[in-house]
């Protein structure tokens, strides 16, 4: 590996700020990442967000996507409330800029939201607002056009910069156009472009969550893909330079969701990559746990910093096994998800079920639960942490075995910790909370091998936030 350092560096919507207010924030963190003449940065970004008449903060994104719907449906659409953001953040980060900095600015958004305007007249034509007239309409009024502003923006500020166009995009995915996969082998070959503006300039921007496919398609992630951006980076580069990531986020890691609990939370300063992918898996913002997924099929052991960026001394260091010495807590935090479901199966059915998943869906965010036996026949139960993806495929999960079940509103919590068995009598006091919570458990799931407790409870009301409190409070808070 080479001695020099890189750095990936994501800024999701909130590190922007609405219409960009923390851009400022964000360029010194740039500063701070770049240190030396031996490091250099790699900047992701995630679309910005903008402040409504009624005080509402909205993503760009969802923005889009609305007016999107509004040109399906034949209804007007409009994308005034997107140029003036741009024109807002622009303003307000260029104000002191030299003649024509402002203006470049103005013509790349310009040009953006004309093609932007392109792709909805396509949606309202044909009534349909999918596929690659969706990615194009996103990219180019979202993070592709946000990466090329803040090319501007740092080389303002002092800092040598450059930003990828699409044409030398290196980020190829495969052509499953709204919920893509990153092609590790296809991408290294159209690495060049990019590992050249490295070599040429101190930070280079990106945009996130945005692919392209072997025949030029744009493509996207599902949402939240500004994080696989980052490890895409990472992973393309990890052998080139000495990688790490830092994920600039409200806060670090702490031991519970801070929306949920607000008492006795404690930081975590060290987490494993399967402690990590768990938590994200199971509804703490962590990051994309497919992030961390990639970067283990990919042979990559690259750091990951999650840094508040108010405070960029608290951070939480994510590694592959972060823990040798065995000195931190056995249980790192607890977390649960609602609008989960239970898919129930013939054992021998569901090995097929597996292998269509893995290797044409690509699709991972299920855990196995015990197996059981009933009048002779072994089947199999799979927790699906995202009811809405088995709704929108029932058909496809039925023809595996047409007398499966599908039980819907269910929630989930699990206690997060690869050395969890080191607690005594874990499972149940876990049970003992939820019970002393007044919830019924569904499904309790514990495994010795795996440091695992999954508790399913039904999805009603506030259940599932009730169960994560008395459990920090009772289990996780005590130590």
């Amino acid at each position: 590996m080479a001695g020099k350092r890189l750095v990936i560096a994501k800024f999701g919507g909130s590190a922007l700020g609405p219409d960009g207010v923390h851009i400022p924030r964000i360029v010194e963190r740039i500063k701070e990442l770049k240190r030396g003449a031996d490091t250099k940065v790699v900047a992701v970004f995630s679309a910005p967000l903008t402040a409504g008449r009624d005080g509402a903060i909205r993503s760009l994104t969802d923005i889009v996507l609305e007016q999107g719907r509004n040109a399906e449906s034949g209804a007007e659409y409009s994308l005034d409330a997107v140029t003036n953001a741009y024109a807002a953040l622009i303003r307000s980060n260029l104000r002191d800029a030299a003649a024509g900095t402002a203006d470049a600015c103005d013509s790349i958004v310009e040009e953006g939201l004309a093609r932007t305007r392109e792709a909805l007249g396509e949606a309202r034509a044909k009534r349909r607002f999918e596929g690659e007239v969706r990615s194009r309409a996103l990219a180019f009024s979202g993070e592709v056009l946000m990466s090329h502003i803040m090319k501007h923006i740092l080389t303002h500020n002092g800092i040598r910069s450059d930003s990828v166009s699409l044409d030398d995009w290196p980020i190829i995915t495969d052509s499953n156009i709204e919920s893509s996969n990153f092609l590790a082998e296809e991408s290294r070959k159209r690495m060049g472009p990019m590992e050249a503006m490295l070599e040429a300039n101190d930070a280079v921007s990106i945009g996130g969550f945005i692919g392209r496919a072997t025949d030029g398609t744009i493509t996207t992630y599902e949402r939240g893909g500004t994080d696989r951006t980052a490890a895409d980076v990472a992973i393309l580069f990890h052998k080139i330079y000495d990688a790490s990531i830092d994920f600039e986020k409200d806060s670090s890691v702490v031991s519970a969701d801070p929306k949920i609990v607000k008492d006795d939370l404690s930081e975590v300063p060290q987490l494993s990559y399967n402690e990590a992918r768990l938590a994200g898996m199971f509804g703490m913002k962590i990051l994309d746990p497919i992030a961390i997924k990639e970067i283990v099929e990919n042979g990559a052991d690259v750091p990951i910093i999650i840094t508040n960026l108010s405070r960029p001394e608290k951070t939480t260091t994510i590694m592959r096994t972060p823990d040798p010495d065995g000195s931190s807590s056995p249980i790192k935090m607890v977390t649960g998800k609602s609008n989960c479901a239970i898919f129930r199966i013939e054992k021998a059915a569901m090995e097929r079920l597996l292998a269509s998943l893995e290797n044409d869906r690509r699709y991972s965010e299920f855990v196995i639960l015990s197996p059981y036996t009933k009048d002779g026949t072994e089947f199999g139960r799979m927790l699906f942490l995202d009811a809405d993806y088995i709704r929108r495929n029932e058909k496809y999960f039925m023809a595996f075995d047409s007398l499966a079940t599908i039980t819907y509103n269910r929630g989930v919590i699990t206690l997060i910790g690869d050395e969890m068995w080191r607690a005594q009598q874990v499972a149940s006091r876990a049970s003992a909370c939820i019970g002393s919570a007044g919830l019924n458990i569904l499904n309790m799931d514990a495994q010795e091998e795996t440091s695992r407790i999954i508790i399913v409870i039904e999805d009603a009301a506030d259940n599932v936030a009730k169960a994560i409190a008395s459990i920090h409070g009772e289990i996780v808070a005590a130590g």
